[in-house]
């Protein structure tokens, strides 16, 4: 089916962050006080939810929002070694040009734009960034009620079983790209509406 209104998270859905996250996680973590992880276990991370990884971490819960604005500043640092997926311009230029588009991300909204670029920017009708680890839900029904849309006719994609989650609370549908921080397994287990296994499949169903 066709969605009036296509909603996408950016890091990992979008732009291609995990290499950079994976570099960042134990200086982050000596910073701020929880479990470092050699790099051969990193990579188990991406087979857990959000809960999951901060009893792996060891994160308290209350430091979560200085930790998220302290990324945010590191990675708009670091904007020079963030790059979108290969085919995600043109993907979008197709989608935006059927459905309104929208990005709804934890990230902030002026390193995306960055990132997009001005005229894949251009394309993007609504802008909800800055989200907290948990608040995605909020957000994506802020978006609905400025867009004048119903759930049923709107699709959050993203990489992550919160986003799946966080989708499914709003009565959206839920589109998964294999390519993300989540394992593909670990998306499948959360039963998305949609599993794309290529860029170019993502935009010839959306």
């Amino acid at each position: 089916m066709r969605h009036r209104l296509v909603l996408f998270d950016f890091d990992g859905t979008l732009a291609d962050s995990f290499p950079w996250f994976a570099s960042m996680l134990n200086e982050v973590a000596a910073r701020f006080g929880f479990r470092q992880l050699p790099p051969e276990a990193i990579d188990e991370l991406r087979g857990l939810d959000t809960q999951a990884i901060l009893r792996r971490l060891e994160v308290p819960v209350w430091k979560l929002p200085a930790i998220a604005a302290h990324m945010r500043t590191r990675i708009a640092a670091d904007i020079h070694q963030l790059q979108l997926f290969p085919g995600i311009p043109e993907a979008l230029r197709t989608i935006a040009a059927r459905a309104d588009v929208g990005i709804v991300s934890s990230n902030a909204a002026p390193t995306i734009q960055r990132i997009l670029g001005p005229e894949t920017a251009a394309l993007v009708r609504h802008w909800e960034c800055g989200a907290s680890l948990f608040g995605k839900a909020s957000r994506l029904k802020r978006v609905l009620g400025r867009a004048k849309v119903p759930a049923a006719e709107a699709i959050y994609v993203g990489d992550e079983i919160r986003d799946a989650r966080a989708a499914k609370s709003c009565g959206l549908r839920f589109g998964a790209v294999s390519w993300g921080y989540n394992l593909p397994a670990a998306l499948a287990a959360e039963q998305p509406d949609l599993l794309f296994a290529s860029v170019a499949e993502m935009a010839a169903a959306l």
